[in-house]
């Protein structure tokens, strides 16, 4: 079976309660697609009233972040079991924003994502590296490490639950996009580490998505290649107009 592509949209911190209900419901008969899978990640707070609004429709609603622990002294974080009340299937894990502006290692990623699975929610796991890196030719060594410690002690069947996305640093909200030849070279680079992981029947079952400035211009040529299976989006995931991304293809 061909692997669905995903349109997935992190919101960051953007957007209220209200103004994600009215967002999606006044955007929800654009947005629906039975062709592409509709993700939209949203500020903890909105969860409630975007999975409100999102009922009855093709759109799915995640959280941008969990912690890996069930309860506890942990001020300001949120349990997994929280997010499993709320029926919330998905969550970004290791965005390169909690990375470097919150200090999570690929250790803590690692844990996060085995939390996730433990509740049956679908951790979308970010890995990418920065403009150094990418000039410094490390790149494939960089983002190896970050998938290999992301999955450690996840197995073949769990591991098909999971979604990686690969996001170069350099490329988000700068409004500089990766080639699709190069996204392409590095979402081949995670399968190939896939297969040698999980073996092939396996690795073509993972969802692999790029982000990094995807828009309805870009949307198609990415998504073409075939180890691009969607793309995770920031900035235009906000807009009306994230409908060209979903349909890309018409």
């Amino acid at each position: 079976m061909a692997r669905r592509i995903l349109a997935a949209g992190n919101w960051k911190m953007n957007m209220t309660p209200a103004e994600a209900a009215a967002f999606i419901n006044d955007n929800k008969a654009a947005f629906a697609s039975d062709d592409v899978d509709v993700l939209f990640c949203v500020p903890a707070i909105d969860l409630p009233a975007a999975l409100a609004a999102a009922e009855g429709t093709n759109i799915n609603i995640g959280a941008e972040n969990m912690y890996f622990e069930e309860k506890g002294a942990f001020t300001g974080e949120i349990a997994p079991g929280m997010l499993d009340d709320l029926g919330v299937k998905f969550v970004i894990i290791g965005h390169s924003e909690r990375r470097e502006y919150f200090a999570e290692t690929d250790e803590i990623v690692n844990k996060k994502v085995l939390k996730a699975l433990e509740h049956g929610i679908c951790p979308v796991m970010c890995c990418g590296e920065s403009l150094t890196q990418r000039e410094q030719g490390v790149t494939q060594e960089w983002v190896r490490q970050q998938v290999k410690i992301g999955l450690l002690g996840v197995d073949a069947d769990a591991v098909k639950k999971v979604v990686i996305a690969y996001e170069p640093i350099w490329a988000i909200g700068t409004g500089v996009t990766a080639t699709s030849d190069q996204a392409e070279e590095v979402c081949g680079w995670i399968r190939a580490l896939l297969v040698e992981l999980y073996g092939a029947d396996v690795a073509e079952e993972v969802r692999v998505l790029y982000g990094g400035s995807v828009n309805g211009g870009n949307a198609a040529e990415l998504f073409a290649k075939p180890n691009i299976d969607g793309g995770l989006v920031g900035g235009a995931s906000l807009k009306p107009s994230f409908a060209d991304i979903i349909h890309y293809n018409k």
